[in-house]
């Protein structure tokens, strides 16, 4: 049996929206408990495919062959995944495929794992370096028109774009101890 999902909060409801506005039916993810009540209502909508993936570039191929197939899509990361996709962002650079990538920011804002910060202060420069146009949303508000913003970029000029996510909005994790 399924756990229930938690409600979305207002970031995860005007990202959705955006999604469905600008006709994004699939959905590509490395599982994050950060994106899971997103992920959720994005499995009950109908027309939408959520695909769960084992490595991020694999998301980038997924959109990349999806695009040629008449279909749009998004690919939900981490910060600490950006370092996988390097490789495969050359392709929609060099083939000229719209990519729109949503990345929740690790390494920032309370931080407690020290392996996370390298790369979440490198992620802005990495995507950069590889032809990404960076949005980034520091508070909940921005959210809904930031990846409206970075959305409209990728599918009308046939460009890569991603929206980092700020920590401090999307509140540092821990650990619990028990």
């Amino acid at each position: 049996m399924n756990a229930p999902s938690r409600p979305l909060l207002d970031w995860q409801r005007a990202l959705f929206e955006v999604l469905q506005r600008e006709a994004l039916s699939l959905v590509a993810h490395v599982p994050d408990a950060g994106h899971a009540p997103l992920l959720a209502r994005c499995e009950a909508e109908p027309g939408v495919d959520v695909v769960p993936l084992s490595a991020e570039q694999d998301g980038v191929g997924l959109l990349c062959g999806a695009w040629a197939g008449g279909r749009k899509g998004v690919l939900l990361m981490q910060s600490s995944g950006v370092g996988n996709c390097i490789n495969a962002l050359s392709l929609p650079a060099n083939c000229r495929i719209p990519l729109l990538a949503i990345v929740s920011m690790r390494g920032e804002w309370g931080e407690f794992i020290p392996w996370q910060v390298p790369m979440g202060r490198a992620t802005p420069t990495v995507l950069e370096a590889m032809g990404v146009h960076v949005f980034r949303a520091e508070r909940s508000d921005e959210v809904g028109e930031t990846a409206t913003a970075a959305a409209r970029l990728a599918f009308q000029t046939r460009r890569a774009a991603a929206v980092l996510l700020s920590q401090r909005m999307l509140g540092a994790k821990t650990f619990v101890e028990g």
